[in-house]
């Protein structure tokens, strides 16, 4: 249980009968908080509420700012995403790859609805997206994905489909070796894991959840290591993210 006490500036945490109180600026006192909110918002569906350039993005903004930061710095000439839903991402990382001059997104997805497909096509970004529908693991997608990409690309991959372990675990055989030396795959949604009990949730999110899929193919690929990118500009006593993403960027180092 926390509470929060405006007038003195604190947080106090209280777990089996003994308490700790921080101040809410301090980052102890903020990662208090914004745990807090972060299941807060999961229960009351926050990020159904936000577009990008006219599609509904289902992201936790401070994600999407975050990755941002890494697109910027690593100049990717590919993102390759898996999942779609409204097209939101794919938008969104269509306009920072035009802004930075280059780039193209290739989104898959099981299912593109008609609408939403409708709606990506007639997007003034459609030129820097490609559509692929089918199971992002089934061998002919796979292959069908390799078959747009080519070894001189940079290729970042962001896995944002089916958040169940083998899933992540199967799409990161598939698509981890895509990734080019210096570049990421980031695994989103790794919040599940925090999230059992909590409502649109299941039981088994403390195993069956993407940081599983992760730390077990740390374990067998050495050539990448988790790394959580640092903040680019920071003037505050903050150092963590607040995000839906932890244990989320897989750096290719070699």
């Amino acid at each position: 249980m926390i509470k929060i006490d405006e007038a003195a500036g604190t947080v106090t945490v209280e777990i089996d009968g003994t308490s700790e109180t921080f101040l809410l600026g301090s980052p102890e006192g903020f990662a208090v908080i914004s745990k807090a909110w972060l299941r807060a918002g999961w229960d009351a569906k926050h990020v159904y509420t936000f577009t990008w350039l006219g599609r509904p993005i289902i992201q936790l903004p401070e994600d999407m700012i975050r990755l941002q930061e890494t697109i910027c710095r690593v100049r990717p000439d590919v993102i390759l995403e898996t999942g779609i839903a409204h097209g939101g991402s794919a938008v969104f990382f269509a306009s920072i790859l035009k802004l930075l001059g280059s780039g193209r997104v290739i989104s898959v997805d099981i299912d593109i609805r008609e609408h939403n497909r409708a709606a990506l096509e007639e997007h003034s970004l459609k030129p820097w997206i490609t559509l692929i529908q089918g199971d992002s693991v089934a061998p002919e997608t796979i292959q069908e994905v390799r078959s747009a990409v080519s070894a001189a690309d940079t290729i970042m991959v962001v896995l944002d489909s089916k958040h169940t372990a083998d899933h992540v675990a199967s799409e990161l055989e598939a698509y981890a070796d895509l990734v080019s030396i210096g570049s990421y795959c980031i695994v989103c949604d790794g919040i599940m894991a925090d999230l059992a009990g909590a409502p649109r949730s299941s039981s088994d999110w403390t195993i069956n959840n993407p940081i599983t899929a992760t730390k077990k193919f740390l374990e067998t690929h050495s050539n990448f290591k988790l790394e959580q990118p640092k903040f680019v500009f920071n003037e505050s006593s903050v150092n963590d993210p607040v995000t839906y993403w932890p244990q989320s960027h897989l750096l290719r180092m070699s």
